[in-house]
């Protein structure tokens, strides 16, 4: 008979991981949305609408063998899914790979694919209407929002503002000051070391003004909150021995265990497992998952398999300011304009993940 496995999430990695095992298991996916949401082209899809439609890619050619079901897991145990309809999965081993929350319009809230459309076409008429922008939060989507505004849309007045001294403060520092001057170069005003104490929103954008924690005011009328990710980790914090670290993540072993279940895993951003909440961060998660599942499939021990290794604090990480600008660290060494276009900028990988979920 073959071995059930009970992947709880499409994201990057749960979309992926369940067709890497789709000739070796018998694979549920489960995962509440009825599209995949390719995050970096959400970013440009602000300024560029036509994208979104390539952006939202649906589920249902994903898997050849296993299935998917459109349902919200609800609870674990090892051997069962719980999920919100009433239904329950039986597996021999469950990955849960929930993923992350972030601001609107770049990730759904919930399940609402329809609700992110129409977020993300609003957001784009405000950006036309607006003069004066304000990003708060300069982590990889704050920037790449900035770059691409800039790129796009010249009359537009944008400030970034960071709470931290440089950008990407934990690389190298020419990472964060080659991309320091080129938002400069392009027109955006960077407010560095600056924390912004009045939000009204943490995550949908409105018009305002900002006190910043050197006494300056400043008056926008857009102000887009990108303060970070957020771990979707509810369904594992009541595990047995479950331990939660930095930004709702839960620590995991060095077989990407979340508690003392020996058959449940977590991977992705809600897994810390010394690896960034970045799409390129926890790519490295992806091959040794599928190694290691298909070991236990054909009946290895998990002892007898490799540890994983992450990445560190210096994974690669791969920044565009628009099509055409842009830098990245390769591990060993910063990238400028040319390999950031070839490798992310032009294309954001919209090809690579349509042909993932087999669209044309």
């Amino acid at each position: 008979m073959s071995k059930r496995i009970a992947i709880i999430g499409g994201g990057y990695l749960g979309a992926e991981l369940a067709k890497s095992l789709d000739d070796t298991a018998d694979i549920t996916l489960i995962e509440p949305r009825s599209h995949f949401v390719h995050t970096p082209s959400m970013i440009r899809a602000l300024v560029d609408p036509t994208l979104i439609d390539r952006s939202l890619i649906p589920y249902d050619k994903l898997l050849k063998n296993g299935q998917v079901i459109s349902a919200r897991a609800t609870g674990i145990d090892e051997v069962v899914v719980s999920l919100d309809n009433g239904t329950r999965v039986e597996a021999d081993y469950i990955v849960v790979a929930t993923g992350s929350s972030n601001a609107t319009p770049f990730k759904p809230v919930g399940n609402d694919i329809e609700g992110l459309r129409q977020a993300n076409r609003q957001i784009h008429d405000q950006l036309m209407a607006a003069r004066s922008i304000g990003i708060v939060g300069a982590g990889a989507v704050g920037t790449e929002l900035a770059g691409e505004i800039a790129h796009a849309m010249h009359d537009k007045k944008i400030t970034l503002i960071s709470d931290t001294d440089r950008l990407f403060p934990t690389m190298p520092d020419k990472l964060g000051n080659e991309l320091a001057k080129k938002l400069r170069d392009a027109g955006v005003t960077l407010h560095l070391g600056n924390r912004a104490e009045n939000l009204q929103s943490m995550t949908k954008p409105y018009a305002g003004s900002l006190k910043l924690s050197d006494g300056s005011e400043h008056e926008f009328d857009l102000i887009l909150p990108v303060l970070g990710s957020r771990a979707s980790s509810e369904l594992l914090e009541n595990l047995p021995g479950a331990a939660k670290s930095t930004a709702n993540r839960i620590k995991v072993d060095d077989w990407l265990r979340p508690s003392s279940l020996s058959n449940v895993f977590a991977a992705g951003d809600v897994a810390d497992a010394g690896d960034g909440m970045t799409i390129v961060a926890i790519s490295r998660q992806l091959p040794w998952l599928s190694a290691m599942l298909k070991g236990l499939v054909a009946g290895k021990e998990l002892g007898h398999t490799k540890r994983y290794k992450p990445w560190g604090p210096k994974a690669p990480i791969l920044v565009p300011l628009g099509p055409k600008r842009g830098n990245s660290f390769m591990s060993l060494f910063t990238a400028g304009d040319f390999l950031t276009r070839k490798m992310k900028g032009e294309g954001l990988f919209i090809t690579k993940y349509n042909k993932l979920l087999n669209r044309s």
